[in-house]
């Protein structure tokens, strides 16, 4: 964790500077989305252009009952892809997911098929009365 402290300046004129060893980091672009979502529900437009950094999710399946914190959802990613995964974010109010995935190294062609592979989340904690959100679509899983 990076230090911060007040150092006084003389000769500059008078006042305190807060200062510190490093930057604040950087919320990923996902973490950035869902805390807009979790703002703006359920005023929320989908993102613009595909971004591995966030898929739209193809689907969930329903759970047995809303006390699971398990989750099963559809990524849909490149079939060249090297990884995918699904980000989550947790409010009281909603579960914000997205999907992810990383390509590999190309030395060769690759189609630009879809492909879908369920992956299993766990929340921190159960679903309960929460709201499903795909974080790409801005649009509700799980309805009715």
């Amino acid at each position: 964790m990076a230090a911060a402290g007040a150092v006084a300046l003389s000769g500059c004129g008078s006042g305190t500077q807060t200062v510190g060893t490093a930057p604040p980091k950087q919320k990923d672009p996902f973490e950035q989305r869902a805390e807009q979502i979790v703002r703006d529900w359920p005023k929320v437009s989908p993102v613009s252009g595909r971004k591995d950094t966030m898929l739209p999710l193809t689907g969930a399946d329903r759970p047995r009952n809303t006390a699971v914190r398990e989750l099963t959802v559809t990524v849909g990613h490149g079939a060249c892809d090297a990884k995918y995964g699904v980000h989550t974010h947790e409010s009281k109010d909603l579960v914000v997911v997205a999907g992810w995935s990383k390509k590999k190294n190309q030395n060769g062609m690759c189609t630009s098929q879809l492909v879908t592979d369920k992956v299993e989340i766990t929340l921190k904690s159960p679903l309960d009365d929460r709201e499903l959100v795909d974080a790409a679509t801005g649009k509700q899983l799980l309805k009715g």
